[in-house]
């Protein structure tokens, strides 16, 4: 294990500053100091710390909501581990997580979650899985307001939005963007609807047309996305709530993709009991903190860190 093997190689005076003297701990022990760690009292811990060093959008935290799966992974059970995380948009720090259990699944579990922060004036971003109504009161009766996906699993909901009048509406806001051998185009639409839609609070919808052209095949590729919103025109502009909007997509390149590129987490040898889900929370914690520290670039954060032990430790003590 990694960690073993840093200790192994720290100094005394690394250690001391980590409370470590004496003898250095095994890797055996430390696996089994970690194994024995209440994980989702753990996340609850390490989001109450992060949650203090968030910032704003906008004028309001906004916090994307998705869900991963430890591939290899099992839990006492035997079952896949599956985490739900929420992700500051501003900082890209980890604020929340939760295993979910075998016997449910993230829709219940994203309103545990939201349970346990104060959401007074935030805006919570979630995919279509949860553009549940129960989910919509939950948030606005905590103070909140939402931006939610809205896909097949809501065909009524889904149809109602399609048949808005949008040749009549005009563009809000329009942009293009270059990377991975990609042009991608977006049109957005916005509109309110003060009649209602027969869903909760939902005040304002969006229309997002992308159209992704790959630079080697000249193939174009259109997607029209939409979402509701329980914050009108007045709260947040169509470009502010489409910003949110793109934002919540950015958790699974800014720490999903990062656990499992970066830090191999599919590959991890810690797959049984309460340890994937432990090490799943230090690894936030660690990408956390890199984030707050202005690092981008994750991988490029890890050799800069890897290259002298006082780096990592003073980043953990003075964040």
């Amino acid at each position: 294990m990694g960690i073993a093997e840093w200790a192994i190689d720290a100094s005394p005076d690394v250690l001391a500053r980590l409370g470590v003297s004496g003898v250095v701990p095994s890797e055996s022990t430390i696996r089994r100091c970690l194994q024995k760690l209440a994980p989702d009292e753990l996340d609850a811990m390490l989001g109450a710390w992060m949650w203090l060093r968030t910032g704003m959008v906008g004028g309001r935290r906004v916090i994307a909501f998705d869900g991963k799966t430890l591939r290899g992974a099992r839990d006492v059970a035997g079952n896949l581990v599956h985490l739900l995380a929420g992700l500051c948009q501003h900082t890209g720090t980890v604020l929340a997580q939760r295993a979910v259990g075998a016997k449910t699944n993230e829709i219940p579990l994203l309103r545990t979650l939201l349970g346990t922060l104060d959401i007074t004036g935030a805006v919570i971003t979630a995919d279509a899985l949860h553009c549940q109504r129960d989910t919509a009161e939950a948030i606005v009766d905590a103070g909140g307001h939402y931006i939610l996906t809205v896909k097949a699993n809501q065909p009524k909901l889904r149809k109602a939005l399609t048949e808005l009048p949008w040749k009549q509406i005009p563009v809000a806001d329009r942009g293009t963007d270059h990377g991975h051998g990609r042009q991608t185009t977006r049109v957005l639409k916005a509109t309110g609807i003060a009649a209602g839609i027969g869903f909760p609070h939902a005040v304002q919808v969006l229309q997002l047309t992308r159209t992704v052209t790959d630079h080697t095949t000249k193939r174009k590729h259109t997607e029209t996305v939409y979402a509701i919103s329980s914050l009108t025109v007045t709260d947040a502009a169509p470009e502010q709530l489409a910003s949110w909007l793109r934002g919540h997509w950015a958790i699974e390149n800014r720490l999903h993709w990062v656990r499992d590129v970066t830090y191999a987490e599919d590959h991890s040898q810690n797959r049984t009991g309460a340890g994937p889900q432990v090490m799943a929370a230090l690894r936030n914690t660690a990408i956390s903190l890199l984030r707050l520290d202005g690092h981008e670039n994750i991988a490029k954060a890890l050799r800069h860190n890897a290259r002298s032990p006082h780096r990592p430790i003073k980043l953990l003590l003075t964040s």
